[in-house]
């Protein structure tokens, strides 16, 4: 049986600014819709073994619905994940000077390059201060972003740190498709995607997270033409001096 009720945690600690009512809200919401979620997740595999271990072979209309039933499940949950993640940017961690270098091997581990990608990093500032877990986040998202929209088996990320006077300038790269100007500042928003889910599965929140981490600590998060070719680079800008 699925318990149709469950015991909802504490929302996480809270941060200043207008926005802390609706973190707070997006949190809790996306925290209890999930736990229906994960039952539509699990009943269309159990009505599925039901049947076969009643003798009916799923084929045609049946098992196609089936089927359809669980992607968008788990594109409902995955976006309720990302929402969970958007609502604690800036809380629940250590604000800490972060070693760029061991911030990268723990992304890229953690994410698994595609056979054909290539990684080329140009640390020239070697350390970022933040909260641990959002300069994580911030380059997860980055990464995962330019490898889920390229359009070749094989390619080139770029990650970069420079300083640039009092800033500090964190660029992602790739040598894939690009955006179209009109739309390098869309993309900033939530829920929004270039291309149909069905062609390309994502919630469409990576880029908003990154631009809120980039604001949170008084930057900014652009996206423009690759200086190094074909595709873009998003670049995110922080004052030094913002902790």
């Amino acid at each position: 049986m699925i318990p149709e009720t469950a015991t909802r945690p504490d929302p996480p600690e809270p941060q200043n600014g207008a926005s802390q009512d609706i973190d707070d809200l997006i949190y809790l919401i996306s925290h209890d819709v999930r736990s229906s979620v994960r039952a539509l997740l699990e009943l269309p595999q159990w009505i599925s073994e039901d049947l076969r271990e009643a003798g009916f072979h799923l084929e045609g209309p049946v098992a196609n619905s089936i089927e359809l039933m669980n992607r968008h499940a788990g594109r409902l949950d995955r976006m309720l994940v990302d929402l969970l993640a958007f609502s604690r940017i800036g809380r629940m961690q250590s604000i800490r000077d972060n070693d760029l270098t061991e911030v990268l091997d723990h992304v890229l581990e953690e994410i698994i390059l595609p056979a054909g990608f290539d990684v080329v990093r140009s640390l020239d500032c070697a350390s970022v201060a933040m909260g641990d877990r959002d300069i994580l986040m911030l380059f997860d998202a980055l990464i995962r972003n330019a490898l889920k929209h390229h359009d070749k088996e094989s390619g080139r990320i770029i990650l970069s740190a420079a300083r640039d006077g009092p800033d500090v300038v964190l660029g992602v790269a790739d040598d894939g498709p690009g955006v179209p100007e009109e739309y390098q500042e869309k993309i900033f928003g939530a829920m929004n995607t270039l291309r149909p889910r069905d062609e390309v599965e994502g919630s469409g929140m990576g880029l908003a997270s990154v631009r809120k981490i980039a604001t949170l600590y008084g930057g900014t998060a652009t996206m423009r033409n690759s200086p190094y070719g074909r595709g873009s680079i998003v670049e995110v800008r922080l004052p030094l001096n913002s902790l």
